[in-house]
């Protein structure tokens, strides 16, 4: 369109020189333009301005074809060029000259010719609109203080980038691995202008003991293939991966979603996700949530606020992902919102956009999800995370410290990975991580077992997934919460524990447990730290269904297993208060397990009161532990 409006203003005009070598350069660097042939287009049209340099025309289709190719800097030279030379000739070149300058950071500039173009007559409703769009940023971009645009990214190392782009970073929980895209070069080309000699790839890189980035390998096959993969979203345990890959035989449409996991020697094939996800249309950019249970990414389906929209999927209980929501103009915008990440609290969403006021290009914006699923208003993270260039694919440690990002802020460097120690007014809420491995107590060798997690402050499941194949586990869990955990695996008994995590650790000092089951025998018991009642009282709290669920599984799978229920207090009270209380609660978890199914012949309910402590009654962490539910192995037959 910029060139038919060119054309259009110098039909039946002279052009601009009345130089013919310079002509004659135009005329062939336009036609190379004209065919995307864009390196040639640039030296026949430099020839062009050499031979006179004020060729209006020729400085004009400089300015367009730096423009799409990203190169601003030469972009606003040659605007400049020709606005110097005829400021008014063709109006919208105020418009791409003012969009050039906000590209570059000129922001004050930016404005003057923007104030100028929109001034003058005629101009369309859609340049208009745009060139108001961009006013406003460049008002917003001078608003913040100078000292913000100080700090400088990091740029991750040799190790890492090259000269070929690397961008989508991936970090997980721990912190120990980057995973990224790497856009590396094909064994033949397919026609350089649209870089088809190039593929996408993954790389992995591990933190070394200096606190350094290693040098990244090839993921390998079967993950990697010939054709494209990238934009993946690594599970904060590093055991399995969502990922987009293109113009594939099993996809739904040009780009979808696929899942990978990792069995501790290699990634497997990527397995497409299919409908409803999956469509005829463009979906990719996945970002999985911590507990897995809900997938962010980015589509141009209909039923979206224009352009690329981002969407999530609820994965349901039987493991079958839901119809996408769309949340609507909150998080989208008419231009595109792209690259989510849900960070590590499962609740914080960092995404790029075009669709609001920014530093120039894409920004990156931050927002939380409310209790009842809704958004507030994104915020513009500012300086020095956005900046006049392109800044995608943000991840931020669960620190909450230190992001990773792409960006072709470095020119002649292509896409590169940086890292940056986010401001203390623009840290997420610290993540703490609690890493496991479940053992036979009685041979010490790794378990495959279930485990739940649950915050017991806020009332909701974290989660509930498997232990890999050495028994290991490894959670990310927001700080200033109580959790309950419950380990259970076949033929062994149930392990109950909570912790809080109102203090609690740091990332670089995690939360390591070794938890050791013991086998359904005779005689043997579990402790129940999860079952809760009000003070006082023997009526089961709701925080105790998580801990009561899994009991009741516990009887279900053993089916005949006689247990006894004993209800232990603190000393608190007096004896026979105490006894009595204890009675009552034991008989409370019986009769829980009555209703839901469970013969009243296998189940025992006894009151020891405050005769049987585990710890000392002198502290409120000691009357804790002694407050407590103990399911002891009665028999493991059926009574006659």
């Amino acid at each position: 369109m910029f060139l038919v409006l060119i054309h259009c203003s110098v039909t039946g005009q002279n052009f601009h020189t009345r130089s013919n070598r310079a002509l004659k350069y135009y005329d062939l660097g336009k036609r190379d333009y004209d065919l995307l042939y864009y390196d040639r287009a640039e030296t026949n049209l430099l020839h062009a301005v050499k031979e006179d340099d004020k060729f209006y025309e020729a400085h004009l289709i400089l300015g367009q074809l730096y423009s799409d190719t990203g190169n601003w800097e030469k972009a606003v030279t040659h605007y400049r060029a020709a606005v110097a030379t005829d400021s008014l000739f063709f109006v919208p070149a105020l418009y791409s000259l003012g969009r050039a300058e906000l590209r570059t950071g000129r922001y004050y500039d930016a404005l003057l010719h923007l104030d100028a173009f929109l001034k003058q007559p005629g101009i369309s409703s859609r340049l208009r609109g745009e060139a108001e769009k961009m006013l406003a940023s460049c008002r917003f971009a001078l608003s913040f203080p100078e000292s913000l645009f100080q700090t400088e990214p990091v740029n991750v190392g040799d190790s890492v980038n090259t000269v070929l782009d690397e961008y989508w970073p991936s970090v997980t929980g721990d912190g120990q691995q980057l995973i990224f895209t790497r856009e590396v070069r094909r064994a033949t080309g397919y026609g350089k202008d649209y870089n088809r000699d190039r593929q996408e790839d993954f790389y992995i890189s591990r933190l070394t003991a200096d606190g350094y980035w290693g040098t990244a390998r090839n993921a390998g096959a079967p993950l990697n293939t010939a054709g494209n993969e990238g934009a993946q979203s690594i599970s904060s345990d590093g055991r399995y991966m969502y990922f987009t890959a293109c113009d594939r035989n099993d996809g739904q449409g040009r780009c979808d979603i696929y899942f990978s996991s990792y069995d501790g020697n290699r990634w497997s094939p990527g397995i497409n996700i299919g409908p409803p996800v999956n469509t005829t249309y463009w979906e990719s950019q996945p970002s999985i949530s911590p507990n897995g249970r809900m997938l962010f990414f980015v589509s141009n389906r209909p039923g979206g606020m224009g352009g690329m929209d981002i969407w999530y999927s609820l994965r349901g209980s039987d493991g079958k992902w839901g119809k996408p929501v769309n949340p609507g103009k909150v998080i989208n915008t008419a231009g595109d919102e792209i690259s989510p990440f849900i960070y590590f609290n499962g609740k914080t969403l960092y995404f790029s956009s075009n669709g609001r006021e920014s530093f120039g290009g894409h920004d990156i914006y931050v927002t939380t999800m409310n209790r009842d699923s809704t958004w507030t208003v994104p915020e513009n993270l500012g300086p020095p995370v956005n900046t006049p260039a392109d800044e995608t694919g943000l991840v931020i440690e669960s620190s909450g410290r230190r992001a990773y990002f792409s960006s072709d802020r470095e020119k002649g460097k292509g896409k590169d990975i940086y890292y940056l120690d986010l401001p203390q007014r623009i840290q997420p809420e610290q993540v703490l991580y609690f890493q496991g491995t479940v053992i036979d107590k009685a041979s010490g060798q790794p378990i495959v077992a279930k485990y739940e997690l649950s915050d017991l402050t806020n009332g909701v499941n974290v989660i509930t997934s498997l232990t890999d194949k050495r028994g290991g586990f490894f959670v990310c869990l927001p700080q200033g919460s109580s959790y309950g955990m419950n380990v259970t695996a076949d033929g062994y008994m149930i392990y109950s524990e909570n912790f809080n995590f109102v203090e609690g650790y740091t990332s670089a000092e995690p939360y390591r447990k070794t938890i050791a089951l013991n086998r359904i025998r005779e005689g043997e018991f579990m402790r129940m730290y999860n079952v809760f009642y009000d003070t006082d009282s023997w009526e089961l709290l709701e925080s105790s269904r998580p801990e009561l669920e899994q009991l009741l599984e516990f009887l279900q799978v053993n089916h005949t297993v006689v247990i006894e229920i004993g209800g232990h207090t603190d000393s608190d009270g007096s004896d026979e208060y105490n006894q009595r209380l204890s009675e009552r609660r034991a008989n409370s978890v019986r009769e829980f397990l009555i209703k839901r199914g469970i013969d009243g012949k296998r189940i025992f309910s006894h009151g020891y009161g405050e005769t049987h402590p585990v710890a000392d009654n002198l502290t409120p962490a000691g009357k804790r532990l002694n407050r407590r539910t103990e399911i002891t192995i009665l028999s493991e037959g059926v009574t006659r």
